[in-house]
């Protein structure tokens, strides 16, 4: 009981540090303006919040000059997917014995730099650009392979609803990929087993062009900062924590 009274205190408190940069916005919204006047950097940090504490790990990753001057497209992790993240990392070092991260600088650049250049691919694309991916049925739609900013191969694909309707005899009628088509990006872990090692990442906002690219933000209830976090936390981990 102490133990779960302990772990209890832990996450609240690692809530309260990590709030101070994320306000309350559990409110997804594919309404946009697609054409902004500036950088990528520059429309991050106009939506403070979304994305107070992404743009500190730009920061730390030392990739805000690509993310201001390069023609890329980045799939932006907003910062509800960078706190699930850390509190993964936290619960770890509790675990273990170690104190747990307070400031996002405690963490090795080089870790964030490996796992945020994941979302960032050289060239514009929109959303017309990528092909069609069908996870329950990949050998016919795979999606396509990408080489992330790092040379991680990731997969980029959009996935083609289903319209489903019923007559007036309650007979429900399936008219295939005629709905609505929405872009994921994915993590696989191995290229040779696609369907078994494929994690999926969807956009809850598409095609925000800007000066020097596009920009898709992720729907953060369905992700983690990583793709898997304990990725994150082994490496965050075995490149050590910064203790001040």
């Amino acid at each position: 009981m102490k133990t779960h009274l302990k772990l209890g205190i832990l996450l609240a408190l690692i809530t309260l540090v990590f709030g101070a940069c994320n306000k309350d916005y559990y409110e997804e919204t594919g309404v946009h303006n697609p054409k902004f006047e500036g950088s990528t950097w520059d429309y991050l940090n106009t939506r403070k919040d979304l994305f107070d504490t992404l743009t500190q790990v730009v920061k730390l990753a030392e990739l805000e000059e690509v993310l201001k001057n390069e023609e890329v497209t980045f799939f932006a992790p907003a910062d509800a997917t960078i706190r699930r993240t850390l509190i993964n990392l936290n619960r770890s070092l509790y675990f273990s014995g170690q104190d747990t991260v307070k400031q996002l600088n405690q963490v090795n650049k080089a870790v964030w730099k490996e796992y945020l250049s994941q979302y960032i691919v050289k060239k514009k694309f929109l959303l017309k650009d990528f092909t069609q991916i069908d996870t329950l049925d990949l050998q016919a739609y795979p999606g396509q392979g990408y080489l992330s900013y790092q040379g991680q191969a990731m997969n980029i694909g959009v996935l083609y609803n289903d319209v489903i309707t019923q007559n007036s005899a309650g007979i429900k009628q399936t008219v295939k990929y005629a709905g609505y088509r929405q872009l994921y990006i994915n993590y696989v872990f191995d290229f040779s087993n696609v369907g078994r090692t494929m994690i999926t990442a969807p956009i809850a906002t598409s095609d925000i062009q800007t000066k020097n690219g596009v920009l898709h933000v992720i729907q953060f209830s369905k992700h983690s900062f990583g793709f898997q976090a304990f990725n994150f936390v082994n490496s965050a981990i075995s490149k050590g924590i910064t203790y001040n």
